[in-house]
């Protein structure tokens, strides 16, 4: 039967989604107080990924079977809408992984459901050491509509990340939102004057806020401060424990208020491999730990996330006061209304006429079944 009961995480009470043979939901009961039965929840859904279990968005042989393989990995983890992540590199290499997600949306209608449009995180970031990450900085650059409106003709382009520092940037910001891409401020080093000139401008995410940025800041003002304190912007928040300490991001969520906070594992090809030392592209020799940490070998550099965004729910929901409520608000509800307001379909929600993207968790985030697109997986 087409059907999967749970309590439903806001109101505790006990819930029941029929869908149809299109995967479209078509009924939701209400059973009245539920017991100790697991929680039934929207599929999760990670707004910035750029790899997983070996599959790489950025690598140069990128096609559409890398972006179908990710998303059939991702959803058997109950990650079942996600954002494949394009990193700093030349244009054509940046028109290379568009059109691997092009076409893989095209060929393959689940595919289509779960992926709404692509990131591009870069190149126009930071070129300095710490805030730049590990972007190249030879391929980084000024921000340029005109690339950006080049790129929309290969791929579906959902957002793009941006340093508000360089020389006309609100301009810029400006012509890109007048293209339909949203903005998102990250990998900076831009002062508090240049960040809200780019909110005024259109901007209106941030990329993994709290990361992307200098190792020492002035006490105030700093970049997060004022990305924490405009409502204008909803925040992206990398919740494996690694890139935020768990008492940072419940204060970060708390600062934002509800609906202007989402979790994002930014994995890499690393995440759901097995512990040991891997040689990588970017960043060359590092190492995965047993607690999904992924560090330069030799040091305690973080060289890129390499957890999914299950694992960080579970992590948020149990080292942090936020409620299994909370939590299912930062990935699913808010990065669905994202996913709306950018073009995308409806998704991170219980309600009919929705694809059947569900999970079923235990009380401790585990994800214990997963229905995509009506497809019990």
């Amino acid at each position: 039967m087409r059907l999967l009961t749970g309590r439903d995480p806001s109101t505790g009470e006990l819930t029941r989604a029929h869908w149809d043979a299109d995967g479209v939901i078509v009924q939701i009961e209400r059973l009245g107080t539920g017991g100790g039965e697991p929680w039934l929840a929207p599929g999760l859904i990670d707004l910035q990924v750029n790899g997983y279990r070996g599959h790489d968005v950025n690598a140069a042989d990128v096609d559409a079977g890398t972006i179908a393989s990710i998303t059939s990995d991702l959803a058997a983890t109950g990650v079942t809408s996600w954002v494949p992540t394009i990193i700093t590199n030349s244009e054509d290499a940046i028109l290379r992984a568009l059109t691997a997600v092009a076409t893989a949306r095209r060929v393959d209608a689940v595919v289509a459901a779960a992926i709404p449009f692509a990131h591009v995180e870069g190149p126009f970031v930071s070129d300095q050491d710490g805030p730049r990450g590990v972007q190249d900085p030879a391929f980084i650059r000024p921000v340029d509509a005109a690339e950006v409106e080049r790129w929309t003709k290969a791929g579906p382009v959902g957002y793009v990340t941006v340093s508000p520092h360089w020389p006309g940037s609100p301009e810029q910001i400006r012509a890109i939102t007048a293209l339909g891409v949203a903005v998102s401020i990250g990998h900076t080093h831009a002062t508090t004057e240049q960040i809200r000139a780019a909110v005024d401008a259109g901007a209106t995410l941030s990329t993994h806020l709290g990361n992307g940025i200098a190792a020492t800041l002035p006490r105030h003002p700093n970049a997060i401060w004022t990305q924490l304190a405009d409502d204008r912007l909803t925040c992206g928040l990398v919740g494996d424990g690694h890139h935020l300490p768990a008492e940072t991001l419940t204060a970060m969520v708390r600062a934002k208020g509800p609906g202007r906070a989402f979790l994002v594992s930014d994995a890499t090809e690393l995440a759901g491999q097995a512990p040991g030392r891997y040689r990588t592209s970017v960043g060359g020799d590092v190492e995965l730990s047993e607690s999904g940490r992924l560090s330069y070998v030799g040091t305690e550099l973080l060289a890129g996330a390499a957890t999914d965004l299950a694992f960080n729910f579970g992590f948020v929901l149990g080292h942090t006061p936020l409620s299994m409520r909370a939590c299912c608000e930062l990935a699913c509800a808010t990065p669905g209304r994202i996913v709306q307001r950018l073009g995308g379909r409806r998704c991170g929600e219980l309600v009919t006429g929705s694809l059947a993207d569900l999970v079923l968790l235990d009380d401790r985030g585990r994800v214990l079944q997963v229905v995509q697109s009506g497809r019990v997986l």
